[in-house]
């Protein structure tokens, strides 16, 4: 049992040790998770309390969840009942209209094609810890799903997906999985899905022939999708320039800032990755780590200048400057005054 949880909570957190990961979630995936593990016949409170959360934690649509606390979850399920393809079974339970906007964004659009579209150009409104890409100069056409941290929700997503379009579709619905990690039983998720699944494999993600991609979605809406989409739109607009992986280093940063280990090893091997590989990933995002330790610097530079008491020369150790002033120099091209007037008009 031990070691079916440890797999599973490496599958959900991305790391197989016992290290905290200041990687974060959404709180309303984890309340959707426990809808659906309370269906599954798992007691929803014994869940929460291994996590050491409540329900007045997980209400605020825009909270967020340290990625331990899902793993604390489902190796609490796993404890208390195994069930092999724990993902795919969560993805039968979870109802259209769980997450209202991305969903209806997706069965409203007119093709199957339109309707991943729709999901890789919105996912981000959910804050899913992974990505999607659409490769059609391929047949079949390859909707290709990366993740940070979460090889969990690759399963449900995926799942999620297939059983989505081919309920919208009426059932004619063909395609196939692949998933860079090992599944609890590969056989058994193809069985109920209807279609091939290929564990350990290069790439995770979806297969679809072209006569599926064309297939027509049965709640196509014009007019509904049009203002749906305005809608998204919107949140899109309001949402962090930073996403991805930046997003995680630069919380990862806020954290350790004042008086911690910024060293780009350190922060890599917080979030399961070696320091070269961070630096790519980052590159592909189109950031340097120098620029996210810059940006974290300043924003603690100008809170502790304004909200504490501390010297100057103190706040500019806690940053990590062994000098004052280099510490003067980077906070003046920052806001373009020294740290000593930025504090008086502070306090003015």
């Amino acid at each position: 049992m031990t070691t079916r949880a440890n797999s599973l909570t490496a599958r959900v957190t991305g790391r197989s040790g016992a290290t905290a990961s200041p990687m974060t979630l959404p709180a309303h995936d984890l309340r959707v998770l426990l809808d659906g593990l309370g269906l599954l016949g798992y007691s929803v409170e014994a869940l929460l309390a291994a996590a050491r959360l409540n329900r007045a934690d997980l209400t605020n649509p825009d909270a967020r969840v340290a990625c331990d606390a899902y793993g604390a979850v489902l190796t609490r399920a796993c404890q208390e009942r195994f069930t092999p393809n724990l993902a795919l079974e969560l993805a039968r339970v979870t109802p259209l209209g769980a997450w209202p906007l991305i969903d209806y964004l997706v069965v409203t659009a007119d093709t199957v094609e339109a309707g991943v579209r729709q999901l890789a150009r919105y996912l981000r409104i959910t804050g899913a810890p992974f990505s999607i890409e659409v490769h059609d100069d391929v047949e079949p056409i390859r909707v290709e799903m990366t993740t940070l941290a979460a090889p969990f929700a690759i399963e449900f997503d995926a799942a999620l997906i297939v059983l989505r379009l081919r309920n919208e579709t009426d059932g004619v619905f063909a395609a196939s999985l692949s998933f860079t990690h090992t599944l609890d039983d590969a056989a058994e998720f193809g069985r109920i899905l209807g279609c091939p699944v290929t564990p350990n494999a290069a790439w995770s993600g979806i297969s679809l022939p072209l006569p599926t991609w064309r297939l027509p979605l049965r709640r196509r809406d014009p007019i509904l999708r049009q203002v749906l989409e305005g809608h998204a739109n919107e949140l899109v607009a309001r949402l962090p320039a930073r996403t991805g992986l930046a997003l995680e280093v630069q919380r990862a940063l806020a954290l350790r800032i004042a008086g911690g280990d910024t060293r780009i090893d350190t922060i890599g091997r917080e979030l399961g990755l070696s320091a070269r590989t961070l630096q790519r990933r980052l590159a592909d995002e189109g950031v340097a780590y120098q620029k996210l330790l810059d940006d974290a610097r300043k924003a603690a530079a100008g809170r502790h200048l304004a909200e504490s008491t501390l010297a100057i020369g103190e706040i500019a150790y806690l940053l990590g400057y062994s000098e004052a002033a280099a510490f003067h120099r980077a906070f003046k091209r920052w806001y373009g005054r020294t740290p000593e007037a930025f504090r008086e008009a502070a306090s003015r």
